[in-house]
């Protein structure tokens, strides 16, 4: 099978897709696929190049898989493109995937996860993994999500949002407090205030990567993800990190203190519950094909952080994580999304 791994993109998070979709990209070769990577914010210049089908390769290629903790702005990201653009499909996008039977979209942050791009594939008739438009958009957007899994009677802590053009806002809840942007990831923009003095500097902060900011109760407890594929729920990760929170630099560098293990203590009702939910979860989402669902355990019972539509699949990812405790290697973790969405739209490739 021909597919596309589109990576990069505009988000701040553009480090993290690179090296997600590298390995990702390297992984489906193994499993006999043509893989072309392309990065869909800076694309390619198709004069170099003799046929469009000479960029599908089953062989593997050398990639640095390091991801820089810069912090990427608009400006940083936009002077990478050449051309001056800003359009988030750089030139020849749409031609080389025209080329693919399916496109695994390997972006993180918010134009990769907000729908924005499945939207354009669905305009296309291009098919892809992962959850479509609206999906995406509903579980990127931590404010429509939390309500929508409040609703559906899906425990998620209390929160308010802030929104830019707005700032007047009320804490309802007691210090510390959690302030993120409503549209992101990888804890990016994300701080646990302890005070109201520090609240404003937290918002603000928010504020440079969205225009809406919600401030959550802070939940303390365990902090576990499960991952969703095909229809079945993985087993939980617990996440435990020695020095501070398990933030950006948590997540991506592996020379923090950062520990991940299937918890032998967690009674098995409870893991069959978090399991329950993560499918509810995904249901009421109507997300599709693969995810993470993210949560915190205590007495109080589970909560469930945020759900993601699109998890990274780095070395440190927890998606693959969860993937090997239940037996499932990285590469047929890659190929069974691919084969499993294939099967899922009713498509028929060779």
């Amino acid at each position: 099978m021909k597919i596309v791994v589109l990576a990069g993109g505009r988000s701040s998070e553009r480090n993290v897709s690179l090296s997600s979709s590298a390995k990702v990209a390297n992984a489906l070769r193994s499993k006999g696929h043509q893989v072309a990577m392309i990065d869909l914010f800076l694309g390619i210049d198709l004069d170099y190049v003799r046929d469009v089908e000479d960029l599908f390769t089953d062989q593997q290629q050398d990639v640095d898989l390091d991801i820089s903790d810069e912090v990427l702005t608009d400006d940083d990201i936009n002077a990478l493109r050449s051309d001056g653009s800003k359009q988030l499909f750089g030139p020849n996008v749409l031609k080389v995937i025209s080329h693919a039977n399916m496109v695994y979209i390997g972006l993180h942050g918010e134009d990769g996860e907000n729908g924005k791009v499945q939207a354009v594939l669905d305009l296309n008739n291009i098919p892809y993994a992962g959850s479509g438009p609206l999906a995406s958009g509903i579980a990127m957007d931590k404010n429509i999500s939390k309500q929508v899994m409040m609703y559906n009677h899906i425990q998620t802590a209390k929160f308010i949002t802030i929104y830019k053009d707005h700032p007047k806002y009320e804490i309802p809840f007691d210090f510390p407090v959690v302030v993120k942007p409503s549209n992101g990831g990888s804890s990016i923009g994300t701080r646990i205030v302890e005070s109201q003095d520090e609240i404003e500097e937290a918002v603000n902060d928010g504020f440079r990567f969205d225009t809406e900011v919600i401030v959550e109760e802070f939940i303390k407890g365990r902090e576990f993800s499960l991952g969703v594929v095909n229809g079945k729920a993985l087993p939980a990760i617990e996440i435990s990190v020695n020095d501070g929170w398990y933030d950006f630099k948590h997540k991506f560098q592996s020379d923090t203190t950062t520990q991940f293990q299937t918890p032998p203590d967690i009674p098995e009702e409870v893991h069959d519950e978090m399991k329950a939910i993560a499918l509810k979860t995904f249901r009421v989402l109507k997300m599709a094909n693969y995810g993470r669902v993210d949560f915190l355990w205590n007495d109080n019972g589970l909560y469930v952080i945020e759900a993601n539509s699109l998890p990274g699949m780095t070395p440190l990812s927890l998606l693959p994580q969860e993937a090997e405790a239940a037996g499932i290697s990285y590469e047929d973790l890659c190929n069974d999304i691919i084969m499993g969405q294939v099967k899922a739209l009713g498509l028929n490739f060779k």
